[in-house]
């Protein structure tokens, strides 16, 4: 039997990490958060280092049913869309790195991002999915992940996966070069960059692989199939991290299938409350974030740069400070201290793009990006 259904534990997921996305990207202070919303300093994976793996392994489940109208075959239309697509993803992430420094000096423009790396990802993953047999899919996900391993074990440092002497600093700088990579870490290294996009190809072919095996199972046996496989990844990641740390910088192969495990448990336990026994209610905050996932996520991130970059406003002492910091400053820290009001501050933001995405839903606007 065949499932024809449409699941809203898809959109509900994809609403979580968007809405997750907002909140780790937007305290009050980066001085003053919790421990679970920042990301490990190297090798390790806090609850944040999930969420941009949960993005885009919710994104491979629905390129199956997307690509479902081509007859998931690669072909004129389903060619032009991956293009077009990936295109203006990327247009748009280049677009708010630069904001709001337009026309002017861009020898040290960052060239990769989130954004960026969503768009390469959904074009690569996709003209693979759509090109090979189902049946060799997983062994191409495999693929890429041992590959990846061999070329940072055989061609990084005397410490491989280390921020220093990792392979894949040598590829970024020859291909972007210096001036246009992160230096975040301290060093130029780009977390997004584009070596370790091959490994993030391979979350995407799971959550397609995840997509087909919905499609093919009675629903109430979804989330039994999803459980017993995402246990299986997990533990294959933490096997895999004794000798290939799991690490979200390097996007490594051991931190794919454990988080790709992770996230195929906490869509088996969403299709199980949501689609099959309806417990709905609570999930329509969500679903506003999931109908219109990239563009509220764009639109934070243009709001954040606007504060951040280009309001200016005089703090009690007469020193110009941004909008960003005076909003923390003079609203949400003396309500709740330093550490909670910066996460007030990112609730708020969750909060204030919910109320945009939900205008949108009323409206059944959904811009797709």
């Amino acid at each position: 039997m065949k499932n024809q259904k449409r699941y809203l534990a898809l959109d509900v997921l994809r609403g979580i990490t968007i809405a997750a996305m907002i909140l780790v990207n937007t305290p009050g202070s980066w001085s003053f958060v919790y421990a679970p919303l920042e990301h490990s300093a190297w090798h390790g994976c806090t609850p944040t280092d999930l969420i941009f793996p949960f993005f885009l392994f919710i994104m491979g489940v629905s390129m199956f049913f997307s690509f479902a109208k081509y007859g998931n075959s690669l072909n004129k239309k389903s060619l032009l869309k991956i293009g077009k697509r990936s295109a203006l993803i990327f247009l748009i992430g280049l677009f708010l790195n630069s904001f709001p420094q337009w026309l002017t000096d861009y020898s040290h423009l960052r060239i990769l991002g989130v954004l960026q790396r969503i768009a390469i990802v959904y074009a690569l993953a996709s003209l693979i999915v759509l090109s090979i047999k189902p049946k060799y899919l997983l062994p191409t996900g495999l693929i890429i992940l041992l590959g990846y391993w061999g070329v940072l074990y055989f061609f990084g440092g005397t410490s491989p996966y280390s921020l220093e002497e990792n392979a894949v600093i040598p590829v970024d700088m020859l291909i972007l070069g210096t001036n246009h990579m992160y230096k975040g870490f301290g060093i130029p290294f780009d977390p997004e960059g584009l070596l370790s996009s091959i490994p993030a190809i391979a979350t995407a072919i799971l959550g397609y692989l995840t997509g087909r095996i919905i499609k093919t199972t009675v629903k109430e046996n979804i989330p039994v199939r999803l459980l017993i496989i995402g246990i299986a990844a997990v533990i294959s990641g933490w096997i895999w991290d004794l000798v290939f740390p799991i690490n979200k910088p390097l996007w490594t192969s051991s931190y794919v299938l454990y988080s790709a495990g992770l996230a195929m448990l906490l869509l088996a336990l969403l299709i199980w409350m949501i689609d099959i026994k309806g417990w709905k209610s609570w999930t329509s905050f969500f679903v506003v974030f999931g109908m219109n996932p990239l563009f509220i996520f764009a639109l934070s991130g243009l709001w954040g740069r606007t504060l951040y970059k280009l309001i200016r406003i005089p703090d009690a002492d007469g020193n110009i400070i941004s909008g960003y910091t005076w909003l923390y400053q003079s609203v949400f820290k003396p309500i709740a201290g330093d550490m909670n009001g910066s996460l007030l501050f990112a609730l708020f933001h969750v909060l204030i793009f919910w109320l945009v995405g939900l205008v949108l839903y009323k409206k059944r606007i959904f811009i797709k990006v």
